[in-house]
């Protein structure tokens, strides 16, 4: 039996060992043993982890619905590779979103996540900020919708 002084000892060195024997002592319910403190520092950071993705695909999404609505002179160009990158981003949020905390996350960020979204068009299109809405002009529904193009 491993005490919880060894286990936290194995997580500095080995995090894949230390991750086995854990996930082996929550199924075997060997509570007491549990390296409780990694456990909750691990599972916080999933939860921040899984914000960061959510955050970085609606923000990569925005962009490229902004690109395609507002940057005309280059849309005969780039329009097909804008879809393509709007389709990606959309099916990694669809991914994250079936947790419904995820969904509502989402849907907090939103107004959060555009007006950096937008800077970041600004900053790459070089046209003028007052292109581009200051608030956000697409629905959360829109977002999601697959066939939705502006």
């Amino acid at each position: 039996m491993l005490t919880t002084t060894k286990l936290q000892e194995i997580y500095e060195t080995d995090y894949l060992e230390w991750l086995s024997i854990t996930i082996e002592q929550l199924q075997t319910a060997q509570f007491e043993q549990i390296d409780r403190k990694h456990l909750l520092e691990e599972l916080e950071d999933l939860g921040k982890e899984q914000r960061r993705k959510v955050d970085s695909y609606l923000r990569q999404l925005l962009i490229h619905l902004l690109l395609y609505a507002y940057w005309e002179e280059e849309k005969d160009y780039c329009a097909k590779g804008w879809e393509t990158e709007i389709d990606n981003f959309r099916f990694e949020l669809e991914l994250l979103l079936k947790s419904k905390v995820l969904y509502n996350y989402f849907l907090e960020e939103v107004d959060t996540i555009y007006p950096k979204a937008r800077r970041q068009v600004v900053k790459k299109t070089e046209l003028p900020p007052e292109r581009f809405p200051e608030i956000c002009p697409f629905m959360a529904s829109n977002l999601l919708d697959p066939d939705f193009l502006p």
